[in-house]
């Protein structure tokens, strides 16, 4: 079963002999990656203040980028699945909302700015809500994916969705004590920016699986770091809305509950990456608190996709155990998440970046 699963999972990098759409993401897929090590080279290669300006200019160039490897991919997406107009739209303008608040905040961040773009988002986001609710009501989401859930199964992926938030908003309200919890200018605009550069990335991939799901470069990164230096309790939200914006990705959309597990919930779960910012014990090992962090992160989307996978998707299955297909199917995670320990680490062994990074994670101090 395993083997046949690998067999019609796609690969990314080498698809130049498809149509233009594997031709398209395989170019973006190489290019992200030269992009990546010219900025690692040149910040590198260049010291002092010169390094901060060179960062400030990357920056830039990354957010553009980020916007533009979006745009691209959602019109693919569209054009060649066919994504239902009711939830793709309000997700677009979502997500072009989010971009166009972290280019605005980036080189703008006063008051009347921040309650505009906040404002905004939220009757964006409260649009995509009511649209996801008429999708699922209108029945077409099981019928569509080939799917029935029962009333047992049901609701079991609604008590295990709110037992994992639980989980999540209890690590959060243990491990941020000591954080600040306001949302000022410059948290909203990393915000912006890490959400909007980490569904760029997540459009980059290395692996895509069939039934939803894919490895990427590193993409849950910025939102790690965001976690990191911010915060865990605002790590924890922005992940949520990160998540909100992943059901634009791989839209298998066939419950409510289901939704959440596999999206906001699950993403959430990757904003308590920041958990170890603080541990004092670790002061000497910020590479450690980041693996830490990501790992317990990692487990708790992990954990989120396996209930999806049981009792949403048992049907795929095909006579084999629902808990084992779904371990073996979700396993891509810890791959996905290995990769982004290794970019994080190497950020991590950086003395200039572990500065940026300490003046943010003793935010409690």
């Amino acid at each position: 079963m395993f083997f046949n699963l690998l067999s019609e999972t796609v690969w990314y990098p080498f698809l130049f002999s498809g149509d233009y759409t594997d031709i398209a993401r395989s170019v973006i897929f190489w290019a992200t990656v030269a992009l990546i090590l010219s900025v690692a080279i040149s910040l590198i290669a260049v010291k002092g203040e010169g390094r901060k300006k060179l960062a400030k200019i990357w920056l830039i160039v990354g957010l553009v980028y980020a916007c533009a490897v979006a745009a691209t991919f959602l019109y693919l997406s569209f054009s060649e699945d066919g994504i239902n107009a009711i939830l793709f739209v309000p997700l677009l303008i979502l997500l072009a909302v989010v971009a166009a608040g972290a280019v605005t905040l980036y080189f703008k961040r006063s008051r009347a700015v921040i309650i505009t773009v906040g404002s905004v988002a939220l009757v964006a986001l409260i649009a995509t809500i009511v649209c996801l609710i008429v999708y699922y009501n209108s029945g077409d989401a099981e019928s569509v994916n080939g799917v029935q859930i029962s009333s047992a199964e049901s609701a079991l992926l609604y008590v295990f969705s709110a037992l994992i938030l639980v989980a999540i908003a209890a690590i959060a309200f243990f491990f941020g004590k000591t954080e600040q919890k306001d949302f000022d200018s410059k948290t909203i605009a990393f915000a912006a920016i890490c959400i909007a550069m980490s569904f760029a990335l997540s459009y980059v991939r290395v692996v895509k699986l069939p039934q939803g799901g894919s490895i990427t470069i590193a993409s849950l990164l910025p939102i790690m770091l965001f976690s990191y230096m911010f915060g865990v309790r605002k790590g924890v939200f922005v992940g949520f809305i990160y998540g909100l914006l992943q059901a634009i990705q791989d839209p298998w959309l066939v419950h409510p509950a289901q939704f959440l597990l596999d999206y906001p919930v699950a993403f959430a779960a990757i904003g308590v990456a920041g958990a170890f910012a603080n541990v004092k014990a670790l002061e000497k090992l910020p590479q450690v608190k980041f693996a830490l962090g990501a790992v317990l992160a990692g487990v708790l989307r992990f954990v989120s996709h396996i209930f999806s996978g049981v009792f949403a998707f048992s049907e795929y299955a095909a006579g084999v155990n629902p808990w084992a297909y779904s371990l073996g199917y979700n396993s891509f995670v810890f791959v996905d998440l290995a990769i982004v320990i290794v970019a994080g680490v190497l950020l991590f062994s950086s003395k200039s970046f572990n500065v940026t990074a300490k003046k943010y994670a003793n935010r409690g101090e």
